[in-house]
């Protein structure tokens, strides 16, 4: 019967060190993915930081350019419109008479161009925390009639399908006419007016906050408007 030969200590040590460096070594490969995964993310997160963050750190009026380019035009406000229109046609050199009048609901937005934002239009006042904002002029759109849902009543002995269309052209061109005076109405140019500078308020008070700048008081105005506070630029 053969006896196997004994290993020496050294051996034995050595060989239950093998199973430990493979593990090791194991660990480390599978280690490798991951490191460069968190690398990666660095990264990105770096160039994302110098990409939307402004330029000079501590900059309330960068803070606030970055947070207008990232709108370009704000809808701030809708005027829901019913325009009442009428129209007349003749045929028949004027023995076949007919007239039409018709309710369209139309809706017109009024919005804000913030692409003509720059610095020229923001003052800033570290001591009160305050910033001025001269916004640029209100954008009366035009109106978008809703015929799906109009009312027609038609008068007439006899209306061809011509007669109608025609008709109809007629009403569509005037119920634009008139929804566009309706829009330019003092009344709801002043609500838009409010609501816009509501909405800068808040879409320039947070970012602001965010930033670090603490409780700031934003005042938006239009041009022509007196402002709200003499603040003196920093």
């Amino acid at each position: 019967m053969t006896t196997a030969p004994r290993k020496t200590p050294d051996e034995l040590a050595s060989s239950s060190r093998a199973p430990q460096e493979r593990q090791r070594a194991l660990a480390r490969t599978q280690a490798l993915p991951w490191l460069l995964f968190i690398l990666v993310l660095a990264v990105a997160a770096w160039l994302a930081y110098r990409a939307f963050w402004p330029k000079s750190p501590g900059d309330p009026v960068g803070t606030t350019i970055v947070a207008f380019e990232k709108q370009n035009r704000l809808t701030v406000f809708s005027a829901q419109l019913a325009p009442v229109v009428a129209a007349e046609d003749s045929r028949l050199l004027g023995l076949v008479k007919s007239r039409q009048v018709a309710v369209i609901p139309a809706r017109v937005d009024y919005t804000l161009d913030l692409s003509k934002m720059d610095r020229n239009r923001l003052i800033w006042n570290g001591q009160t925390k305050t910033l001025d904002v001269l916004l640029p002029p209100l954008a009366v759109g035009k109106p978008n009639l809703d015929e799906a849902r109009a009312q027609y009543l038609r008068e007439g002995i006899w209306i061809t399908r011509e007669a109608q269309d025609s008709l109809s052209r007629a009403n569509t061109r005037l119920a634009e006419q008139q929804a566009t005076q309706q829009a330019s109405n003092a009344v709801l140019v002043n609500l838009a007016r409010s609501a816009a500078k509501d909405a800068i308020r808040q879409n320039l008070t947070i970012p602001l906050q965010v930033a670090g700048f603490g409780d700031v008081t934003v005042n938006p105005r239009f041009e022509g408007e007196t402002p709200t506070a003499k603040d003196t630029p920093q």
